[in-house]
Parts: C-alpha cells; structure tokens; sequence
C-alpha cells in the first residue's frame, strides 16, 4: 500500500503492530555478536600485550574492524625534547612492554627523527619529522601517512599516543584507529 499527500511515513497502526515490533527486536538482538569466551580472553590479553585498557581496545576494534598493529608517539607524549632526548625510566618500560607491535616516533622541531633514535636504541621501528602548525591539512596528512609507510603500517590498525589538539588532528588527518592522550596511556608511568 503507498502512502498518501500528508502521510508521515509513522509506524502502521494496524493490527498485529506489537507482535511484528517484537520479532524485529529478536531478530536485531539475534545479529549482535556473542563472543565465545577464549575469543573475549584472546582481547583482554591482547589488550595487555598494547598496554591498553580493554575498553579502549574493544572501541577500536568495533569501530575499524581490525587489530591495533600498531602506534604513532608524538616526542611531547614521549617527554623527548632536544636538550633530553632520552625517554623518561617509565616510558621506556611502558614502551618495552608491548609486544607484537610497531612503534613509530612523530618528533617535533628542534628535535630530529636521528637524535631520537639516537638516545633511546631499540625502542622505535621508525621515525620521523612531525607535522607542524604552519602545516595545512594535507601537508599533515602526508606526513603522517609517510610516517605509516616507513613502519609499513595500515592507518586504521594504529593508535596515535600525543598531547593537545594539534596531535588530536594528525589522528584525524592521517585516517588514523584514534588518539589516545599520553596520560591515559603511560598511566603510572614514573618520570
């Protein structure tokens, strides 16, 4: 039957309405996943392995479908700057503690990607120049992107770890999994 000049396309009144709202319901309810319980201990594990909150890992995965593979430090998160390269005792150790994982650096000026590197061996798979705020979108997208591509990287398997706004849209720009502050993720963490 077609709707009418001024019908609202509302719910029929017809007879059998609560039965018919109650098998959409079921049948809804029926297309949710049940996770078998090894698969839910397989990503709390997992979650443990990328030294994330579960909550924070399930987001993720429901929204890209996919694994974090992977993170993007920027050098604030990091508490690396060019006077002090090295990584505060407790990020080192938060950051040896992952495992199963890609570990890329954004190093923000006057820092360089080589000093980084430098001062804390065998903690970053890579690492590069970040973008800066003379930079226009795609410029940061681009670098962030190259910043992928150097640890060989899908953007929606990585997690940017930073600090501020700024780092919040380099998450966005680069199509990233989502950004995660420092803070949360280096909780407990000793400088």
């Amino acid at each position: 039957m077609i709707a009418g000049a001024g019908h609202n396309n509302g719910p029929t009144m017809e007879v059998g309405r609560a039965w018919r709202q109650h098998c959409w319901k079921k049948a809804r309810a029926d297309l949710l996943p049940h996770l078998p319980i090894e698969v839910l201990r397989g990503r709390v594990r997992r979650a443990k392995e990328l030294g994330l909150e579960y909550k924070t890992y399930a987001s993720v995965r429901a929204s890209t479908g996919r694994d974090v593979v992977g993170f993007l430090f920027s050098s604030n998160a990091l508490r690396a700057f060019k006077k002090s390269p090295d990584l505060p005792a407790g990020h080192r150790k938060a950051l040896a503690g992952l495992s199963d994982c890609a570990r890329v650096a954004l190093v923000c000026e006057p820092l360089t990607p080589a000093q980084l590197l430098a001062a804390n061996p065998d903690v970053f798979d890579a690492a590069q120049t970040a973008p800066n705020i003379w930079q226009n979108w795609p410029q940061s997208r681009e670098i962030v992107q190259s910043a992928l591509r150097r640890g060989r990287l899908p953007a929606d398997g990585v997690l940017l770890i930073g600090e501020g706004e700024l780092e919040r849209e380099w998450s966005t720009a680069g199509r990233l999994a989502g950004f995660l502050a420092s803070d949360r993720f280096f909780t407990g963490a000793t400088p």
